[in-house]
């Protein structure tokens, strides 16, 4: 199969947004753990920006190779899910590990979504440079390529991770998010499924469930964003 220049460099676009959104998101949960009093993370040496330490296997590497062979297989985009090696969080050390531990998960989803809002930011400016400085448009189309790819993989793709992380199932943030106003009794319920937690996520992922569930507010939010920047790039 023939792949043109712009194909080759959507996919490595994607790629690149994906592995920085997902150590992103980690080095986020690793930040408030600290704040709260859990220095694991830093002891351990995961609260960075190189890649290496956050590689999980089926996570940073098969998922989005099962994305990239599905989309030029199949003739569509799939939707990149991923996730990289959780950061080591012991809630015993927090001053208050329920809901502690709770905001430490809700600040990866928060990430992608301050990513996702970045790259609206970012893309309307783009869009406004490219506008008013017509010459630029001319003489640097793969560049405007460039930036518009960028942008709206920042968009799309932490949309799509932070929709995905705030799903109720183990090991996800949303499970441990919703733990914390559970009472006692639902709270175990919710807990014993921690162990199949990851066999849950490959049903859903492969039968085409996640998709049907967290789809329709994937859709709304990333077009809403991109409303914004077209909005935004009529009117400036």
């Amino acid at each position: 199969m023939d792949f043109s220049t712009n194909q080759i460099l959507e996919w490595a676009v994607a790629l690149l947004v994906v592995v920085f959104s997902v150590i992103v998101h980690e080095n986020a949960h690793g930040m408030a753990a600290e704040r709260f009093g859990d220095t694991t993370a830093r002891d351990m040496g995961r609260i960075t920006m190189n890649p290496l330490p956050h590689v999980d296997p089926i996570g940073t590497i098969v998922m989005p190779l099962f994305a990239f062979i599905a989309t030029i297989t199949s003739g569509h985009a799939v939707p990149f899910i991923a996730w990289a090696k959780p950061v080591p969080v012991n809630p015993a050390n927090f001053r208050n590990p329920i809901v502690h531990d709770s905001y430490v998960a809700a600040m990866g989803p928060l990430s992608n979504f301050a990513l996702a809002i970045g790259g609206t930011a970012l893309y309307a400016v783009v869009g406004l440079v490219f506008k008013h400085v017509p010459a630029l448009g001319e003489s640097g189309g793969n560049s405007f390529l460039f930036f518009q790819l960028l942008c709206l993989n920042l968009i799309q793709i932490n949309i799509v991770l932070a929709m995905f992380n705030l799903l109720p199932v183990p090991p996800l943030d949303g499970h441990w998010i919703l733990f914390r106003f559970l009472p006692p009794r639902w709270g175990e319920v919710l807990a014993s499924l921690r162990p199949y937690g990851f066999m849950i996520l490959l049903v859903l992922v492969f039968t085409g469930v996640l998709w049907q569930i967290i789809g329709p507010p994937v859709n709304l939010m990333i077009n809403g964003l991109i409303g914004v920047v077209r909005l935004a790039v009529t009117a400036l």
